[in-house]
């Protein structure tokens, strides 16, 4: 056998991984396997292999018949849409894509050259855990790849896919990632499974129920994106980097757009005249930006808050607004940390934010405050005044107490603030603030309901709009819904120089 035929007979075998009965066992699960997966995420003919022919010489743990080349992870780089990106996939056929030494080792090689080269990694989780034959060595290898997701935390992007298991210590890995995508009814996520679930506190639950996509998706807020398939998955990500840079230095892809009239007539008669009507943020969302450009981030969790990307005349930026359609759009303890989340994403990697305010309040109860909804607030309040990236509010709405302080207010540091007209900033509501202020005027008066009605009447009239906070410069302009689009394009554009000097520091200390 000559030389080249050597090679070409190696690499046939680590192509087919575990062997052509385990790809068939894949398939039949319904999954991919780590090399269609990497096939689908970039583009055609662009990856680059790694490692190829690693595989594990730890004797008297496998035999030489059970080596495998590349030992359960498929890793190199490629591009997506042109634009360079380091990948790593776990090959399920080989020992059920269990991390050793030497897979943990490729894993970080990858991301060692990710960051020295500024650009985004994207792990393709498919794995039954550490290989227990190994010990602590396969221990070590998670925490070396938990220390580099660390240090690469607000330097590159990092996303995780969940195409399989991932249980125990692999979890944290995709923790610390900035995004999780997870694959409904093939994957799951937790720290133990339920046998020991079981045994510990003798709860029946099935992985799917514990830490399944759907579960992670609505309950916990683990995982970002719920997809109803790999592929829907894999295509979920391409989109997903369309909207962030390459690294903490660059800025985000501007895709061509051709302006006209911007104005959105629509806007107008969005917003009920009664202020207690729900309405779809969504909708207003939609009007605002540019046609089918939102991509919504945890779109099942926290539903009274909505995060997400999306394009103002082709450039990217980073949504926060409150839903009146879920809960009143009132801020909990999960939707502070929801919004936390991705403001300091966006923070991180010179995005843009818009945040769109209806809030009335923070949800009162012993549940809440138990659970430290002030802490839990704080988070959100935290990473909007850190937040040095052009920030625009627009007020549609309710905008009381606390909340109005929080949701990007112009004394935390908001570049711009708009207000629809309809807009109420106050303390809070007209009839509480009245029954506060005046209630031995109500009790002592012959008619208490219509004494109310008619104070609640003058306090809607005198603090129920925007026009208060606009003769103290804290809304810039109150706008009509119609012309808005046209104030944030000319706004990001005049903002789009922006510098923030910030004070010394090594970091500061968020409320965790």
């Amino acid at each position: 056998m000559s030389k080249i035929q050597e090679l070409q007979s190696k690499i046939a075998a680590a192509m087919l991984g575990g062997g052509q009965v385990r790809i068939d066992s894949q398939h039949k699960k319904g999954k991919l396997t780590a090399r269609e997966r990497l096939q689908l995420l970039l583009d055609e003919g662009s990856f680059e292999e790694l490692g190829m022919f690693v595989h594990n010489r730890n004797k008297g743990l496998t035999t030489e018949q059970e080596q495998f080349p590349g030992d359960g992870v498929v890793t190199g780089f490629g591009t997506i849409n042109g634009r360079l990106v380091y990948v790593f996939s776990q090959d399920f056929t080989v020992y059920g894509g269990s991390l050793s030494e030497p897979h943990a080792r490729k894993i970080c090689r990858i991301m060692d050259l990710a960051m020295e080269n500024g650009a985004p990694l994207i792990g393709l989780n498919d794995s039954g855990g550490a290989r227990i034959q190994e010990g602590v060595v396969s221990l070590a290898g998670y925490a070396d790849i938990f220390y580099r997701n660390t240090r690469a935390s607000g330097v590159i992007p990092q996303i995780s896919a969940i195409m399989g298991p991932c249980a125990g210590g692999a979890v944290y890995s995709p923790a610390i990632t900035d995004f999780i995508l997870m694959v409904e009814n093939t994957s799951y996520m937790f720290v133990t499974g339920p046998n020991v679930v079981k045994t510990v506190t003798h709860e029946e639950v099935t992985s799917e129920d514990l830490g399944g996509a759907r579960t992670h998706a609505t309950k916990s807020g683990v995982t970002h994106f719920s997809c109803s398939n790999e592929v829907a998955c894999i295509q979920n990500i391409r989109q997903l980097l369309g909207y962030m840079p390459q690294n903490c230095e660059d800025a985000a892809p501007v895709y061509p757009y051709e302006s006209g009239n911007e104005n959105r007539p629509a806007l107008n008669n969005m917003i009920p005249e009664n202020p207690n009507q729900p309405y779809d943020m969504k909708e207003v969302i939609a009007e605002l930006t540019d046609a089918d450009s939102f991509l919504e981030v945890h779109k099942d969790f926290a539903e009274n808050i909505i995060v997400g990307f999306a394009r103002i005349a082709g450039r990217s930026i980073g949504i926060v607004a409150n839903q009146p359609a879920v809960l009143a759009g009132v801020l909990d303890i999960h939707a502070s940390v929801k919004g936390a989340r991705f403001t300091r994403f966006c923070d991180a990697f010179n995005i843009p934010l818009l945040v769109l305010v209806d809030v009335p309040g923070f949800l009162p109860g012993t549940d809440q405050e138990w659970n430290g909804i002030i802490t839990n607030g704080a988070k959100l309040l935290f990473a909007l005044s850190e937040a040095t990236v052009p920030k625009i509010t627009v007020t549609t709405r309710k905008a009381y107490g606390g909340a109005y302080c929080v949701m990007n207010s112009k004394h935390i540091g908001a570049d711009l603030n708009f207000a629809f007209p309809q807009a109420e900033i106050a303390v809070m509501g007209p009839k509480g603030a009245v029954e506060i202020i005046y209630k031995k005027e109500i009790d002592a008066s012959g008619s208490p309901e219509t004494r109310m009605n008619e104070l609640v009447a003058d306090y809607t009239e005198r603090f129920a709009n925007p026009y208060l906070a606009a003769e103290k410069g804290y809304i810039d302009e109150v706008v009509t819904p119609e012309e808005t689009r046209t104030r944030l394009i000319r706004g990001y554009k005049m903002l789009e120089n922006k510098v923030v000097n910030m004070p010394r520091k090594k970091h500061g200390n968020i409320p965790l």
